[in-house]
């Protein structure tokens, strides 16, 4: 998918490399794990036609996928033990890595970037995907 140009609701994405950036503060995040974070990514993408919101990918690593959700929006709800929320909340201070939307950025790189508008990966959507395909695997 080609990266539009970042307007000032996305003022968190950086302009070169990747940052590391609070979550809870721009954004909640979850993050799944290899083969199965991207297919709940691939779910994700066909449910929205293409446009679930901002997603991260990793290259290298435990090749995670960062599904980026509203502030506020991961910490109330039971997510399954292979899906890791990142808030700020508890007294807990995560960080996510963040890349440019064009550049080197490697291990990091934008499977669906943020859109121009601010919009996020809708919280509940995303938990009953995690949740179906955990319940599929699981069969």
């Amino acid at each position: 998918m080609n990266a539009p140009s970042c307007h000032a609701e996305n003022a968190w994405v950086p302009a070169s490399g990747f940052q590391l950036r609070k979550a809870g503060v721009q954004f909640d995040a979850v993050r799944v794990d290899g083969d199965g974070g991207r297919r709940v990514a691939d779910v994700m993408e066909q449910m929205t036609s293409g446009d679930p919101g901002p997603i991260v990918v990793e290259a290298n690593g435990r090749r995670g996928v960062y599904f980026l959700l509203p502030p506020g929006s991961t910490a109330r709800r039971a997510w399954p033990r292979w899906a890791m929320p990142f808030n700020a909340c508890h007294g807990t201070v995560s960080y996510l890595p963040v890349p440019a939307l064009h550049g080197n950025t490697w291990p990091l790189a934008w499977r669906c970037p943020p859109p121009a508008d601010g919009r996020f990966v809708h919280p509940a959507l995303l938990r009953s995907t995690v949740l179906a395909l955990e319940r599929l695997l699981s069969s």
